[in-house]
């Protein structure tokens, strides 16, 4: 198991703590070579010198990179993760040099090639180098200096590499800015929660180190203390708290990036949050960003972090008072499903200030009264929640936001509370708490807390990001009363959906007390759930990269304005579907000069907000016929379309909330690009300041081509213009025509995150398109037709069906014998290995959850989880092979 955090290596940074000058840092070896053979001149030319330091008799392996322009330069220190060494951080090194930083990597003691016992982020031993290479910076010709001794430099490390840019920014004055990520604030509270081991994550600590004798005595002596007796001890706790950020929390007074992961079973969002706590109560900006991967898995989202680890330090290093370090609080959150790899797609909400994990509570009473479990001997079999050292490929941690669990809990171990079905969504974001009164027939007890999302069925429920909270109870014979806090999160639960409160006596993760015992639980009250109504998607703008969509387009709107049919008198409004963007009930439309001949024959379906709709069908379909009726370009023989209640017709002014972009851009060419679109918004009668046309510029991107005719406009130019067209005014109801016809993968993938994220605030959008792949990774729902009929309609994911075959990714080839007690496995009919891992079918009744669950107790690698069948197998059977 690698601690590294491997895809947030080299982005982020951190320390600070001023040493006696005598403690000076000898160079025993160096050597230095370019990394791209051009002239020094050259602004892409990075000089990189690898050097050898003598430090308090440590030797240290470091690598120096700075950049071919002359003068000096804001320093940066590139911490690594746990594991680790100086290479991972060798890109990150290099682009921060091209971009004007002088950047120093080292191995901490114990790894790669320097030398020293590991201190787990010892005062004394690692966060006192961090003070000496600050010195050896000092000295360089090529590093800015505040004065002497003193350099302008910030730290930036993930995991290990975080906590000590949190430590050396609390030891050291001269540090000037950190963005530690993935990290924790109080290593005793993180390995040690609420007085319960966290075993398996300890243990992979050890074994990652490479064994106890390569830490510190007094650190082995500690784990060896702790793991034989199952609970921590205060010398333990005491020995920890040393080393951790905590102990020096009020001397942290530099403007610090906390970038914490929502999938983190080892470092929880409640770390960051205490960090950002103290850091602010000492006056220091903060800002927070919660990712959607951590250390068990997920997306680390490198290239977004990286760009802003860069910004912050282009602000407090650089001096750049310009730099966009982004809002004081980032979420990513979940808004689909990438079928091709069975990652979750995902997108940003924010808020201008930090909420906390307790903002704006939200009470649910519970069901349940008082009940009884055991604790069985020996804690076995354990619970299942997160698995530590396993979802670090990727795939495991991503199955909770794909709505399959894989936890577990033993029948006649745990307690269950269940509130009544929502009656609309709920966003939880924070740490929900419930207070429960707690007997046993020991002396202490120790109990696994979670809170989970039961579906509508009752038979589905997820664990947000996998996450428990375990707590210790001191004096449980007689009773006590005690507030669980719950494990922060941000999650959507739907409406219809329950919330369920389980107390489990056990977890695979955890050490639970051998002796057997029964528990007897009662809750005190309800369900208090945090909601922090402040963070939301609704008011961020689309980001700049929807000017690469392409594909021409016309706005129904404008061609109806200007083609002058007559209008007949509209029914009345639908007062029952004000809020539904688009009803079709019953529509037909025979051919041109035909009785018996349909392009669209009783075609009826229905669409809601924040649906992405693919509109599906091979070549004579009716599809285009369909969307044609939906603008109001042409008029059905029967049957009538509804938009938020309003019939479509020619001219219709409920046209003005519906947006299209479709081949064929009607642009007048002897005018601007930025003539033809004020030309049109003035076409459709409604107030200038309704157009957001700065907005639908900048997503052109077309520049000073705004102001050329557009006859001189090359076709992608036109694409960008058509979408901005599309655009004004924000409407509604978004509909794209083969949007992505002619485009490379890239931008077909920017297309996709462009409809998604439309959607995500509330909107619309329907698209036709014939690329099965795509619409099966950009769309929430379909519509399939043929022949001018309506086939199926429903949710992707129930027309694509699950089936009854799983395709098993594995990170390593699986060996024959293992294959053989996987295909013996109750609830599995056969399994068989592919390239990509194991292709498994299931038998009546057998589930994904509990395949996982038997998988992972064979040490199978497992790196994903998904149904075997696809879009287009779907299609071709929906259609009978007609396309």
């Amino acid at each position: 198991m690698d601690l590294r955090v491997s895809s947030l290596r080299g982005l982020l940074k951190g320390p600070r703590r001023l040493f006696a000058a005598a403690a000076a840092v000898v160079v025993l070896a160096g050597a230095g070579t370019w990394t791209a053979a051009v002239a020094s001149e050259d602004p892409a030319a990075v000089r990189v010198s690898d050097r050898v330091m003598a430090v308090d008799g440590v030797r240290l392996d470091t690598s120096y990179f700075t950049p071919a322009a002359a003068g000096r330069h804001p320093a940066v220190l590139l911490a690594h993760g746990f594991g680790g060494s100086k290479d991972d951080m060798r890109q990150q090194a290099e682009d921060l040099a091209r971009d004007g930083y002088a950047v120093l990597t080292w191995s901490a003691r114990g790894f790669g090639k320097s030398t020293g016992k590991i201190g787990l982020n010892d005062p004394e031993g690692e966060v006192a180098d961090v003070s000496r290479l600050v010195d050896w910076l000092a000295e360089r010709p090529e590093v800015r200096l505040d004065e002497p001794g003193d350099p302008r430099v910030g730290v930036a490390g993930g995991s290990y590499g975080g906590a000590v840019s949190l430590l050396a920014a609390g030891h050291d004055h001269r540090i000037d800015a950190i963005a530690p990520a993935v990290t924790y604030w109080n290593l005793a509270d993180a390995l040690f929660p609420n007085g319960v081991f966290k075993k398996l994550w300890a243990g992979i600590f050890v074994n990652t180190g490479g064994g106890c004798a390569r830490f510190q005595a007094e650190l082995c002596r500690m784990y060896d203390r702790v793991a034989e007796s199952g609970a921590p001890d205060p010398a333990a706790r005491k020995l920890l708290e040393e080393r951790s950020p905590s102990a020096v929390g009020d001397r942290i007074k530099v403007p610090t990036l906390l970038v914490q992961g929502q999938t983190d079973s080892l470092f929880t969002l409640g770390q960051a949050d205490a960090a950002a706590k103290a850091i602010r109560a000492d006056g220091a900006p903060v800002d927070v960003d919660w990712i959607a991967g951590g250390h068990d898995g997920g997306d680390m989202e490198t290239g977004r972090v990286q760009a802003r680890v860069r910004a912050w330090f282009d602000r407090y290093l650089k001096g750049d008072t310009a730099a966009d370090t982004g809002p004081a609080f980032r979420i990513t959150r979940t808004g689909g499903v990438d079928s091709a790899d069975g990652t979750a797609q995902l997108r940003g909400a924010s808020a201008g200030t930090y909420p906390g994990l307790r903002d704006h509570r939200r009470t649910f009473a519970l069901t349940g009264g008082t009940q009884r479990f055991d604790n069985p001997a020996g804690a076995s079999p354990p619970g299942v929640s997160a698995l530590p050292g396993i979802g670090g490929s990727g795939g495991l941690a991503q199955l909770s936001a794909l709505g399959v669990g894989v936890s577990l809990d033993f029948p006649g171990q745990y307690a269950r509370f269940d509130s009544a079905p929502l009656t609309r969504d709920l966003q939880i974001t924070g740490t929900p708490t419930a207070t429960v009164h707690i007997t046993s027939t020991g002396d202490d007890a120790v109990l696994f807390g979670k809170v989970y999302d039961v579906g509508p069925d009752g038979a589905r429920q997820v664990l947000p990001a996998q996450l428990v909270a375990p707590f210790r109870v001191t004096g449980a014979r007689a009773g006590k009363d005690v507030t669980v806090t719950l494990p922060a999160i941000d999650h959507e639960v739907q409406k219809g959906h329950r919330l369920r409160l389980v107390l489990a006596s056990t977890d695979l993760g955890y050490a639970s007390p051998a002796a057997p015992a029964t528990y007897t639980v009662s809750l005190e009250g309800g369900l208090s759930v945090p909601t922090a109504p402040a963070v939301t998607t609704a008011a961020a703008p689309l980001p700049a990269w929807v000017w690469w969509l392409p594909g021409a387009g016309a706005v129904a709107a404008l061609v109806l304005l200007l083609t002058g049919r007559r209008r007949t008198a509209a029914p009345a409004p639908d007062p029952e579907l004000a809020d539904v963007p688009l009803q079709i009930t019953n529509l037909s439309k025979r051919y041109a000069k035909s009785t018996d001949r349909y392009a669209v024959r009783e075609l009826s379906f229905r669409v809601e907000k924040g649906q992405v709709l693919g509109l599906l069908g091979p070549n004579g379909a009716g599809k285009t016929t369909t969307l044609r009726m939906l603008m109001g370009l042409i008029t059905p023989d029967d049957g009538e379309i509804r938009v938020f209640g309003h019939a479509v017709r020619p001219g219709a002014p409920v046209l003005s909330r519906v947006g299209a972009f479709v081949e064929g851009a009607g642009f007048l060419p002897h005018l601007s690009g930025r003539e033809n679109l004020e030309l049109y918004w003035r076409a459709t009668g409604r107030p200038a300041d309704d157009a957001h046309l700065d907005e639908a510029l900048r997503i052109a991107g077309l520049g000073d081509a705004l102001a050329r005719a557009v006859r001189t406009y090359s076709q992608g130019m036109r694409q960008r213009l058509a979408i901005a067209q599309a655009m004004l005014g924000l409407p509604d109801l978004l509909i794209l025509d083969e949007p992505t016809n002619g485009l490379d993968p890239p931008q077909i993938r920017e297309m996709r995150e462009v409809m998604i994220r439309y959607a995500a605030g509330g909107r619309t959008v329907i698209v036709s398109s014939h690329l099965l792949a795509e619409v099966e990774q950009s769309c929430t729902h379909l519509v399939v037709m043929d022949r001018g009929r309506l086939v199926q309609a429903g949710p992707v994911r129930d027309i694509v069906g699950s089936g009854d075959t799983l395709l098993v990714g594995t990170a390593t080839p699986v060996d024959a014998p293992v294959v053989e007690k996987v295909a013996a496995l109750p609830g599995v009919a056969s399994a068989v290995c592919t390239d990509d891992g194991l292709l498994v079918r299931l038998e009546p009744g057998g589930t994904a959850e509990g395949l996982v669950v038997e998988l992972v107790r064979l040490e199978v690698p497992v790196a994903s989880v998904g149904a075997h069948r696809r879009l287009e197998d779907a299609f071709l059977t929906l259609i009978g092979g007609s396309a």
